[in-house]
């Protein structure tokens, strides 16, 4: 896959996941994204259609975004996420606070970023050590 088709489905990624949060909230699920892609070893667009791993691919008729300045924002923040380093400690998982996913019991909580909470896996080899 292309530089162009990852920052396709990567913009709208943020777009559909994280518009409306600030750029932090939106640069950690740009990060979340590609920190799947390098640990799957997947490309982006793959990442973001695997099946109910990101709400909007199934709940949504069309994947055409409907407003242009979050649009314009997205392709932004998407472009600054692949080419800046990942401040999320490899996290390859989030959930909105409001809900409380089974799953995040086993997981590593990395922060907290807008209205959402970051996860990586236990032996994540995305994660640095600082000792």
């Amino acid at each position: 896959m292309g530089f162009l088709e990852s920052l396709l489905w990567l913009t709208l990624n943020v777009y559909h996941e994280a518009r409306s949060e600030p750029e932090i909230g939106q640069l950690a699920v740009a990060h979340v994204t590609l920190n799947r892609a390098m640990e799957d070893r997947k490309s982006v667009a793959d990442v973001v259609l695997a099946p109910y791993q990101f709400s909007w691919t199934f709940q949504k008729d069309s994947y055409v975004p409907l407003e242009m300045n979050p649009l314009g924002e997205s392709l932004r923040v998407a472009l600054k996420a692949m080419t800046t380093p990942d401040f999320t400690d490899g996290s390859t998982f989030y959930h909105h606070v409001r809900v409380d996913p089974h799953w995040a019991a086993h997981k590593i909580f990395t922060g907290q970023y807008g209205v959402h909470k970051f996860y990586r896996r236990p032996e994540s080899p995305l994660s640095v050590s600082v000792f």
